[in-house]
Formats: structure tokens, C-alpha cells, sequence
């Protein structure tokens, strides 16, 4: 009896939170797509639980407005089908958007946790993430003799969330919340590799604004003894990215105006870079056929082998244009692309909020998730893409859930949330 009573004391509300966090800021770069099974199935639990009035919406005003965004992003997909007549043709696709449904819920779930305790865990399970992602990209690379795609099976997708976890190692290190300074700096570094490893060049220009970024907002703390670290830091990491990095840094740029000379004197669009220049005159073809509402958001595929038929005698097939907000545009049009861009517009008008009037370093912590995420994203999406991966968009989730609780959120204790519902606001 008395094992059993310890089996279930493991697994309180409190526990299974903790248990959860850690999973979703340790898989992404080395478990892949559990990330996205984890999330997801919290999610629904969270659902649940406050239909069965276990738990009550935890209403702040960030959480609010990113809702808000977040659900006319959905219903502007939704409408593009209907407009189409393409709901069962799409039906596939607009299942995948449960995924940014699940916001609110998530956020309600999450602030149980004390925000101490779930600062602790982004910082040290990103630092997990990072030495993880490393030793894949190691034995990916050198061994297998691939492109390093971690557990997430693509390089581009690998590279992101990789590149996530190494800027909160970044910021966590400054912001004094974990003592292990060192470490956290070398699990950056060991980020920075394996990003390197997958030869993601649009996320090492991603990586290096994030990692600015992140020095900027604790640039107050960094003085005197302070500042000489990080430019010791700074000027380690480079020597560390120079013996490990340059090779394949070198190979990449060459590769990229070779693609280029190409593209440019022979007009071949066969290369990657030529493959991604037709992909978006593919997509700006097809959003001028349909600028409002879109083609609706199981489309792409269809009008991607088209296109490349048609104008430039290719048969190739892709799943997106390669920039997130053209793909919006040709699927559910100008209002798709406007509330896809809404999001990022409200979670960095939170974050910047945040940054000016708080020295909280639990606030500014949540505040820097958020920054990286937006830069990540939207850089990130420029070539590749933005929305519309399950790991992506758990991820996005993840850090945007998280993100917005720590930095502008209150935390609402077990007891609280099993009281009766409430309607006041808070803050």
C-alpha cells in the first residue's frame, strides 16, 4: 500500500506539470516529433480538466490578446476553405491547427506551476537539449555522413528549435537565475555546433540576431567583472566555432554563390537556391489569382507541381513556398497573412512591454523566450518555413505558452484553480 502511495504522490497535478515542461523543452532538437504528442495530448488532458471543472481559465490580459490572434489565424484558414468549397480536401490540414487551439488551455494548465520552478526547468532542460543535439549532429554528421537533422528528421526544423534551446542556455546564463554559468555557456556553444553541423545558413543568421537580442536585454547586468566574462565568452565561442565550424561554413557559402552564378547566368532553377526563387514566383502567381481568401490550405502541393510544370518544365513537389507568410498568402490570402503576422506582433508588443518596465529577471526571462522565438520564426520562415510542421508549431506553442505566463502572467495555485470559476481579470 505504502508503494502505492508513493507511486501516486509522483504523480500530483504539481508533478506531472514538471514532468510535462521538461519533455517539452528537452525533445524538440533530440526527440523530434514527441514534442509535438506530448504537447498535443496536454493539451487535450488540459481541455478536459477545465470542462470537468478541475480547472478554470487563468485570464491575463497577454494570454487575451495572444488568443485573439492566435484563433483569427485559425478561422482565417477555415474561411479560406469555405470560401473554396474545400473543407473535405483540407480537412487533413485544418486538423493540424488543434495544435494553436490548444493556447489557453495550455496557458490555464501551466500556471500552476510556480514560475520559479518552470524558469529552472526551461533553463535546464534547454541545457539538456543542447549537449543532446550536439552528440546527434556528431554522429549524424561524421558518421553517417548527413546533414545533421537531430531527432527532428529535418535539418531546417533541427536547426530551429536547436537554435531555441541554445539562446535560453544564453539567457538564462545572464540573467543570474541558475548558478551553473559555465555549464549553460557550454551547452550554447554545443548548440551553436550542432546548428552549424546542419548547415542551416538562414538559422546561423537567426541564431546570431536571437543571440544579440539576449545580450541586449541583460546588457544593465553586464558590467565590470561581468562584462570581461562575456567577452571572453564571446571571444571562446568564436575560437571554438572557427576550428569546428569553418569547414562547413566555407562549404555552405560557396555552395550558395555557386547556386547563385547559376541562377543568375544560366537561369537554372534546378539548384536549391533556384528551386526556392521559382517556388516563389510560383506563390506569387497563384496569390494574385486569389488575393482575398486564397486557394485554401490543402492547395499548396497541387499548385507547387503546376507551377513547376508549367513555368519552368521541372517536376518537383513541395508541401510549402519556402517564406511562411507567402505560403499564408496563397492559402488563406491577405487576412491569412495579416492575423499569421498578428501573432508575432502581439507576442512581441507583450515581450517589449515586459522589457521596459520590469528588472524581474523572471519576467525578463519570459520576455527574452518570447523575443528569440520571434526572431527565430520570422527569420527562419523567410526561406523555409514558418508554420505548418507539427514540430514547429508545438513548439511555438511551447515557448509562446511559457514565455507569456512567465513574463506577464500570475501564478494561480492547484487550490485556487479547483475553487469556483471567477470572472474578474487579473492584472
Amino acid at each position: 500500500m505504502n508503494r502505492f502511495s508513493s507511486i501516486r504522490d509522483q504523480f500530483t497535478p504539481s508533478r506531472v506539470n514538471i514532468y510535462f515542461s521538461i519533455l517539452c523543452f528537452f525533445s524538440p532538437p533530440v526527440l523530434g516529433s514527441v514534442v509535438s504528442f506530448v504537447f498535443n495530448g496536454g493539451g487535450v488532458w488540459s481541455v478536459l480538466l477545465i470542462a470537468l471543472k478541475r480547472r478554470r481559465f487563468n485570464i491575463d490580459q497577454p494570454m487575451v490578446a495572444m488568443t485573439v490572434a492566435i484563433y483569427a489565424y485559425c478561422a482565417a484558414n477555415i474561411l479560406a476553405s469555405i470560401v473554396n468549397n474545400s473543407i473535405a480536401r483540407d480537412a487533413s490540414h485544418l486538423v493540424a491547427l488543434i495544435t494553436f487551439l490548444f493556447f489557453p488551455f495550455s496557458y490555464s494548465t501551466w500556471s500552476i506551476t510556480q514560475k520559479t520552478t518552470l524558469a529552472r526547468i526551461v533553463v535546464l532542460s534547454s541545457m539538456a537539449a543542447c549537449f543532446g543535439a550536439l552528440l546527434l549532429a556528431i554522429v549524424q554528421y561524421h558518421w553517417l555522413g548527413m546533414r545533421a537533422e537531430g531527432g527532428a528528421g529535418n535539418a531546417i526544423v533541427f536547426a530551429t528549435v536547436a537554435s531555441l534551446s541554445a539562446t535560453i542556455c544564453l539567457a538564462g546564463a545572464l540573467s543570474g537565475i541558475e548558478k551553473t554559468k559555465s555549464l549553460l555557456i557550454c551547452a550554447a556553444l554545443a548548440g551553436t555546433i550542432a546548428i552549424i553541423y546542419s548547415g542551416s545558413r538562414i538559422i546561423w543568421l537567426a541564431m546570431l540576431i536571437a543571440g544579440i537580442a539576449v545580450l541586449l536585454i541583460n546588457w544593465r547586468g553586464l558590467t565590470g567583472r561581468n562584462f570581461l566574462r562575456l567577452l571572453l565568452m564571446v571571444a571562446a565561442i568564436g575560437i571554438v566555432i572557427a576550428v569546428f565550424g569553418l569547414p562547413i561554413i566555407s562549404e555552405r557559402g560557396d555552395l550558395l554563390v555557386t547556386d547563385w552564378d547559376a541562377l543568375e547566368a544560366k537561369g537554372d532553377y534546378t539548384t536549391a537556391l533556384g528551386l526556392r526563387v521559382a517556388l516563389w514566383h510560383i506563390g506569387l502567381a497563384a496569390f494574385r489569382d486569389m488575393p482575398l481568401f486564397g486557394h485554401g490550405v490543402g492547395a499548396t502541393p497541387l499548385l507547387i507541381k503546376q507551377g513547376f510544370h508549367e513555368q519552368f518544365g521541372l517536376a518537383h513537389g513541395f508541401s510549402h513556398f519556402h517564406n511562411g507568410f507567402l505560403t499564408a498568402l496563397v492559402e488563406a490570402g491577405i487576412l491569412g497573412a495579416i492575423t499569421l503576422a498578428a501573432i508575432f506582433v502581439v507576442a512581441a508588443t507583450n515581450a517589449a512591454r515586459v522589457l521596459r518596465t520590469s528588472a524581474d529577471p523572471l519576467e525578463r526571462l519570459g520576455a527574452a523566450m518570447i523575443v528569440v522565438t520571434v526572431i527565430t520564426y520570422l527569420t527562419g520562415g523567410m526561406t523555409g518555413i514558418l508554420v505548418g510542421h507539427d514540430i514547429l508549431d508545438s513548439v511555438l506553442m511551447v515557448f509562446l505558452v511559457s514565455g507569456t505566463y512567465l513574463a506577464s502572467g500570475h501564478h494561480l495555485p492547484l487550490a485556487q484553480q479547483q475553487a469556483r470559476p471567477v470572472t474578474s481579470a487579473a492584472r
